[in-house]
């Protein structure tokens, strides 16, 4: 997974763009189609599962998050976790899952950018890049505090810039884990909003976004400056 793979024989920068609209829409309709279907599982199903796993979902839940954080929005799976195990085994189970499902999206538009990556975002779209290139973790770990900033859109992005993956996992460790811990909770919770435990989860969250809007406001800032 080296970031500095040569493009694969025979791979256009137009082949990729076509990959890249081709895999935009299969996950799409894939989504589409379990909403439509009513084909996620309720809170009662789930645990089902769980319990006719017994042990074996610990160990489950990691590779299952992978595949189904693709179309279905990690928060929802972290809320699913606290419910299904507690806050604290659900957290830690949660922190590795996003970690691993960041690298994996991040592996899968590397792939399909085919050794083109750091060459297919716009020219307005360089300082970006080049942001992520040169603070690595740092860069990641601010992104996942950015309140309304789509974890994945961020991982696919990576996958076409130099990024490495070890800094988009360690930025997503740090930087990910207060709200993990929040939305875990919360999840963990929703049978009682006024616990102590849900209370807290709601105030993290609270505190996340002003401290993302903040640092959005600063960037902005620098930017014009």
């Amino acid at each position: 997974m080296d970031s500095r793979e040569a493009a694969l024989p025979g791979a256009s920068r137009r082949t990729v763009f076509l990959r890249l609209g081709a895999y935009g829409l299969v996950v799409g309709t894939l989504l589409v189609a379990l909403f439509l279907t009513g084909s996620i599982p309720s809170s009662e199903e789930a645990r089902d599962w769980v319990d006719g796993l017994g042990d074996a979902a610990y160990v489950a839940f990691v590779p299952l998050f992978v595949v189904v954080n693709f179309v279905i929005w990690w928060p929802i799976l972290a809320g699913a976790a606290g419910l299904l195990f507690g806050t604290a085994v659900g957290t830690g189970l949660v922190l590795a899952a996003v970690t691993a499902s960041s690298v994996t999206q991040m592996f899968v538009a590397r792939r399909l950018a085919a050794g083109h990556h750091g060459k297919l975002l716009p020219q307005r779209t360089r300082a970006i890049e080049d942001f992520l290139t040169r603070h690595g973790a740092v860069a990641v770990m601010e992104s996942r505090i950015v309140p309304g900033l789509p974890w994945g859109l961020v991982n696919f992005s990576a996958g076409l810039t130099h990024l490495r993956f070890r800094d988009l996992a360690l930025g997503t460790v740090v930087g990910g884990a207060p709200k993990v811990f929040a939305y875990v909770a919360l999840g963990g919770s929703l049978d009682d909003l006024g616990s102590t435990e849900a209370i807290v989860a709601i105030v993290l969250l609270g505190m996340l976004a002003l401290l993302g809007a903040l640092f959005v406001r600063r960037q902005i800032a620098l930017g014009r400056a």
